[in-house]
């Protein structure tokens, strides 16, 4: 057994990471960092500290993991959860608390979403409460201040931050009524025994998860989130992890871009998307989630269009990137697939927009056009991270593990490289 592998058993055991989920030069590249803040000359000294230190079990773990977050992540399932919410209030023979749990809740942006959603979709204080809970003490620690920078506050609808929160020179506070609302707390996922005092909730978030674990580690998972949901409740998940929860025994309710999966659902009709006019949608039934990705940056010279394309000009492309990836994180598909199509036709070829025409498809259900869109943006990108990260778990749910590895691989390199420059 090579010094390495200690390390991924140890994160497999501790927290259910799948290396390959990550790829392995992730952990090493932590476990050097690791040696370097404490001084430690190699793997088996930093081995030996590490199993006598839980508090550099947990600095491995942060080192490891990077949580990415903001205020209202997939606005839809935001938008969703109020619905249900004030439909399931209104259809209780006998007044209660609605119960929501955010787990990993990370540093407290998904949580505080929660309770502004309900706010804002009428309920009052008295009517929920949102138990938040993460593996990691730094981010429940953060999530409890909830002080925050301008990174939180991703998109074009950021009038909430008006209503909910108050500002200063070090960024923006949450006010105490949504506080209140929330209550946090450490806790693991895979530990046997957590929340199991609790009565189930009504609606659990468990989002970007799933997806860095094996599959034996998933079904455990899916069992503790199932224990933890009410047979009536809904489990919201992560954009990549719609496909596997089909494959694991529960179905989507048929909220379009809400990524919200429960036991027996009842498909819920699609409301009409604001903002921007209803156009007509075909009918059918989203078994793979859209990722609220912001725009890469724009195509090398070398990855450029062929010379009869229309050359770019910088300012209309970043302008329109932008503007697809806010159609397509609203949950407007239609819309967002024609302003992609606009864009191949104004600008030419371009990674960008071929990766959103493939993520839309996937949501769509239309896998194999979703394969030929991803292909297309990394004949384009070679190095296109997302749509990597995505074609592998598109062809690993289709039975190609090795494909769905090789990609892995290169999407690990890709985000390696990716932050090398970002430190130069």
């Amino acid at each position: 057994m090579s010094s390495d592998q200690r390390f991924f058993d140890y994160l497999k055991r501790r927290i259910g990471l799948d290396v390959a989920s990550v790829g392995p030069a992730i952990i090493e590249r932590a476990v050097r960092q690791r040696c370097t803040a404490l001084k430690v000359a190699d793997n088996d000294l930093y081995w030996q500290h590490l199993i006598s230190s839980e508090d550099e079990q947990q600095a491995l773990i942060e080192s490891v993991i990077v949580p990415e977050t903001w205020f209202f992540r997939y606005p839809e399932s935001f938008a969703t959860l109020g619905r249900l919410a004030k439909k399931r209030l209104a259809e209780m023979s006998s007044p209660r608390t609605l119960r929501i749990l955010s787990l990993p809740c990370s540093t407290g942006e998904e949580p505080y979403s929660i309770v502004m959603a309900l706010f804002d979709a009428g309920l009052s204080a008295h009517q929920f409460s949102v138990q938040a809970l993460d593996v990691s003490p730094h981010s429940v620690q953060k999530a409890q201040r909830a002080r925050y920078g301008k990174n939180s506050f991703r998109g074009q609808l950021t009038d909430f931050r008006e209503r909910y929160f108050s500002a200063d020179e070090d960024g923006y506070v949450v006010s105490d009524r949504v506080r209140d609302q929330v209550s946090f707390n450490v806790g693991n996922l895979l530990d046997p025994a957590i929340l199991a005092s609790h009565v189930p909730y009504d609606f659990v978030f468990c989002r970007n998860l799933l997806i860095y674990f094996d599959l034996k580690t998933q079904q455990q998972a899916l069992d503790v989130l199932k224990r933890l949901t009410r047979d009536d409740g809904v489990l919201f998940i992560g954009p990549a992890e719609g496909s596997l929860l089909s494959r694991l025994g529960m179905r989507s309710i048929g909220a379009p871009q809400s990524f919200a999966f429960s036991h027996n659902p009842q498909p819920e009709p699609a409301p009409a998307p604001y903002l921007v006019a209803a156009k007509p949608k075909p009918a059918v039934r989203s078994t793979s989630p859209l990722a609220a990705v912001a725009p890469r940056p724009f195509i090398s010279p070398s990855q450029a269009p062929a010379e009869h394309a229309p050359r770019a000009k910088p300012h209309e492309l970043k302008s329109e990137l932008e503007h697809i990836a806010t159609l397509a994180n609203e949950g407007k598909s239609t819309e967002a697939r024609l302003a992609c199509e606009q864009l191949l036709k104004h600008h030419g070829p371009h990674a960008q927009a071929f990766y959103w025409l493939g993520l839309l498809s996937d949501v769509d259900g239309q896998a194999a056009q979703a394969q030929t869109y991803y292909r297309k943006a990394l004949y384009l990108e070679p190095q296109h991270s997302e749509a990597l990260a995505h074609l592998a778990a598109l062809l690993e749910s289709r039975g190609d593990v090795a494909g769905a590895k090789r990609l892995q691989e290169r999407a690990v390199r890709s985000r390696l490289s990716d932050q090398s420059e970002g430190k130069q």
